[in-house]
């Protein structure tokens, strides 16, 4: 699927996003055309799913992270479906993932502080459909975060 020209291309992608199209295509050894072409294609193959804006949520006051493991009442049936459309509503719920095991959902959520946590907890992730277990985990420290993948 990628040759080794896409691969240079994705790596000089992942190791300085901000390049300008001419340096890039100057590192890789193309002219910008034919890089332009090369771009387009990989984005029309969903591979380079196109720029986004990384935002440093704790330079915006967010110092509280916690990631909630949700066991939902799986009698239920939709329970998947009323979980996931009520908590998409809460703000501070900045990421969904569902699992298949004794989790069914993980939420990563930010907070101000451990009050504001609490508030968000205690007026609108307990009353979120469908929950049969929660558990949380207070975030200490971030090891390795890297989307970047090996090319």
């Amino acid at each position: 699927m990628l040759d080794d020209l896409d691969r240079r291309i994705l790596r000089q992608m992942q190791a300085d996003p901000g390049l300008a199209g001419a340096e890039l295509a100057d590192r890789v050894g193309l002219s910008a055309a034919r890089l332009s072409r090369r771009i387009e294609r990989l984005r029309d193959q969903k591979i380079l799913r196109g720029p986004r804006a990384v935002i440093n949520w704790r330079a915006l006051g967010y110092e509280v992270e916690v990631s909630l493991r949700v066991t939902l009442d799986k009698t239920q049936p939709r329970a998947f479906d009323d979980f996931i459309e009520a908590a998409r509503a809460i703000r501070e719920v900045i990421e969904i993932q569902t699992f298949v095991g004794r989790v069914d959902v993980r939420l990563s959520v930010i907070a101000r502080d451990m009050p504001h946590y609490q508030g968000i907890y205690r007026d609108q992730i307990l009353s979120l459909p469908h929950i049969a277990d929660i558990e949380a985990l207070m975030h200490v420290a971030r090891i390795k975060s890297d989307e970047s993948l090996p090319l």
